[in-house]
Order: structure tokens, then sequence, then C-alpha cells
């Protein structure tokens, strides 16, 4: 993968994307089917999880630290995928890619589809696993060691017998890993050569320079993403552990871009200040977090399960035994229990709070120095009135002195030949 990334560039990541999709639905879609007709319909599987409460109604507690509320779904949710499709570099690199503003919004909405979908499946097939197993449940017997194992495990069991089918399902899993994989590291090539490379250098680039330096750092963050395998493998569930890290970045860039859209009397150094205490927030929160979780000193409450159908023997005494942790659960500070759901939202809140703050010693800025297309529209209205809807839309640059030509001439362009031939290298 690393390789026809650091060669291909954004061109090999688009079809690489395209193959592993499709190959990622058709192992889940052959899976819940294969699944669904051995254990005797869909009914079967859905009156299983209601009868045992793993359908339940929406959960209406405020408290943050609850786990998976309608709240913490939809508010802390929504959040984090905001800051996935209108924020993060994967995403804003194929925006620009694409010819127009209504392809991009097409290629959104198909996005948003398949998203949807996806986790659809996923749902199905955790429920179809549960109903399978709920009668001899694998991790209580150790025939599953981790929860991650149980889709493995019941792939085999449905899918041992044919030929290639077990494989297919592989590639699959592959696909959804490798797929996000190559997204990130062909944006975080570009990222490091436009601003820490380019603005560094006093002699431009050759093309043969810049392939080079992004062919390189492919191959080094990819390198440092295989290895880190064998940390992310005993820090817990991988979802959990994915958003909380992810958050401690996604949240004050979230937070950073809010304040450029919609308070530009923020100037530069009070949002700089505010996204650097915004990360340092977020990686002692979750990295925190997340080992108190690891370390089993912050627990979950499991539903009951039962062992009372199995058809092989197994080491009982693990049914009785307890795990026990270094740390009193009473010691945990509180703030470490708040839902993970949350975490993209509070390192936004915590980076625009203090930004706001930081106004207070590095003083105002003034919004009319910002270009009037790079805000929202109502505050584009509010800051320059008519003026600022006569001049959105007709440059890139945010200089004040680009700005003021733009509002009495109405002119100036984005170059965006130029944006996409460098964000297809």
């Amino acid at each position: 993968m690393i390789r026809p990334i650091s060669l291909g560039g954004l061109k090999a990541v688009v079809w690489t994307d395209v193959v592993q999709t499709f190959s990622m639905f058709g192992a889940l879609v052959l899976v819940a089917v294969k699944g669904t007709i051995d254990l005797g319909g869909s009914d079967v599987v859905f009156r299983s999880a209601w009868e045992t409460g793993r359908l339940e109604r929406p959960n209406f507690d405020i408290n943050p630290t609850t786990r998976h509320t309608l709240w913490s779904q939809l508010i802390g949710g929504f959040v984090y995928w905001l800051q996935t499709n209108a924020v993060s570099q994967n995403m804003i690199q194929r925006y620009l890619s694409l010819p127009s503003v209504k392809a991009g919004r097409r290629a959104l909405w198909i996005f948003v589809f398949g998203v949807c979908l996806l986790m659809a499946l996923c749902s199905y097939c955790g429920l179809l696993i549960y109903a399978t197993y709920q009668n001899c449940d694998p991790l209580t017997t150790k025939l599953a060691k981790a929860k991650d194992q149980l889709l493995p495990l019941f792939v085999m069991d449905i899918l041992g017998e044919l030929p290639g089918l077990p494989g297919l399902f592989v590639a699959g899993v592959f696909s959804a890993a490798l797929s996000s994989l190559s997204t990130c590291l062909n944006s975080m090539s570009a990222v490091i050569l436009e601003d820490f490379v380019k603005p560094y250098v006093k002699k431009p680039l050759s093309p043969l320079a810049i392939n080079w330096i992004m062919r390189s750092v492919v191959v080094g963050v990819g390198a440092l993403c295989a290895a880190l395998v064998f940390v992310v493998e005993k820090m817990g569930t991988v979802l959990q552990l994915t958003m909380s890290l992810e958050a401690i970045t996604n949240g004050p860039l979230l937070g950073t871009f809010t304040l450029g859209i919609l308070i530009p009397w923020v100037e530069s150094r009070s949002a700089l200040t505010g996204g650097i205490v915004g990360v340092l927030f977020m990686s002692w929160l979750s990295l925190k977090a997340q080992y108190a979780v690891a370390t089993g000193a912050i627990t979950y409450p499991h539903k009951q399960m039962s062992v009372e159908e199995c058809s092989y023997e197994f080491d009982r005494s693990a049914l009785n035994a307890t795990v026990t942790s270094s740390v009193a659960a009473e010691d945990i500070f509180p703030l470490f229990r708040v839902c993970y759901m949350w975490y993209t939202f509070l390192g936004a809140a915590v980076t625009i709070l203090v930004s706001l703050a930081c106004t207070l010693v590095y003083g105002r800025n003034d919004p009319k120095t910002v270009a009037p297309d790079l805000l929202a529209g109502f505050v584009r209205r509010y800051v320059y009135g008519g003026e600022g809807e006569e001049a959105s839309g007709s440059g890139c640059n945010s200089n004040g002195k680009e700005v003021k030509a733009r509002l009495n001439n109405s002119a100036g362009s984005c170059n965006h030949d130029e944006i996409l031939k460098e964000s297809q290298l």
C-alpha cells in the first residue's frame, strides 16, 4: 500500500479506495446474508436482540459521563462528523480535486449514504453475531480473547467450509483499514510539504524534489503506523481508541476553523494559543482516559451472557474470575469518565474559549482585514454589509490590501488549477 501511494499520488489513492470499498461492502454483505440464512431469518436476529435488551430505547440522560446517550450520539456525533467532512485535510483535498462545487456536493452526499449503509451493515452483523452466540459466549469461554476477534470467528464458523470465502472476508477487512490509511498517508505528505517544507526553503522546489519529499514522508509515516500496531492492540477496543486519539487534533482543528469562519475578531496569535492549549488539554484527557480503560481502572457494565449451550469444553474456573486494578475506581479523575463521543466537541470548545480569552491579552483583530469569502454568510453581511456580498467568492488570499482592492473593484480570482495540481501530487 505504501509503494502505490508514494508513486501514484492522489489518483492512486482514489482508485484504490474504489476497489477497497467494493471489497469491504462485498465482504459485509456476504457475511450478513449467509449468517441470516443459517440462523433462520432476520426476524430471529431482531427478536433475540430485543428480548435480551440488546436493542434499547434512547437514553435521555444528560450526564456526559454516561456512555452512549441520545445527546452524545446526536451532538457529539454531529461535531465529530462535521470535523471529518468540513475541516479534515483528507476530505478537503478531495473536494479541491473535483471540477466544481456541485461535483463536491454530489460526492459528499454519496459519501454520507455510503457511511450510513456501512454503519447499518456493521450494526446488523453485530446483532447477528450475538444471536448466533447468545447461549455460548466465545469471550466468556476464551475461544475469542478480544471483542475484535468475534467477527473473524463468526466468519470461520459460517464460511469455513466454503473455499475462498473466508479469504474474501479477510480482503474486505484489510480493505477497510488500508482505505483509511492510504487517505491519511497521502494527505499527511501534502500537509508536510506545504506547511513544513516550502515555507522554509529559499528557492522553489523542483518537481523531482517535491516527489521525493512526498514519497519519503509516505514511507516514513507508513512505517511508523505499522510499528504502532503493536501498541494499539493493547489499548482497548479500536473504535473508542480511534475516536479518542483523533480528538487530540480534530477538536482544536475544528475550533480554529470555527474561529476563522464565525469570529473574525480573534487574531492569529489568540487562535494559535487556543489551538496549542486545546491540543495539550485533549492529549492529557484522551491519553489518561484511554490508559485508565486499558488498565481496567475504568470499566463499563456488560450485559449478561450465557454459556449453557456450549458444545465444547472450556475452563469454567474463568467464570468466577475477577479482574482487579491497581487504581481504585473512586480515585479516577471525573473528567476521564466523560464519554469519548464528546471529545471532539470538548477540544473545539476549549480552543474557542481560550482563544476568546486571549483577545484580552493580544487585542482584537479588525474583521474587515479578513477576506469576505472566508467568512460565513451572516458574518460577512454583518461585517461588510452589501460590499461583502459583492466581493465574496472573488479571491483566495486574506491580506488587508487584497481585501480592500476587491471591495473597491470586485475583482480577483482563485487559481483553482494550481490548487488541483498540488492536490494531485
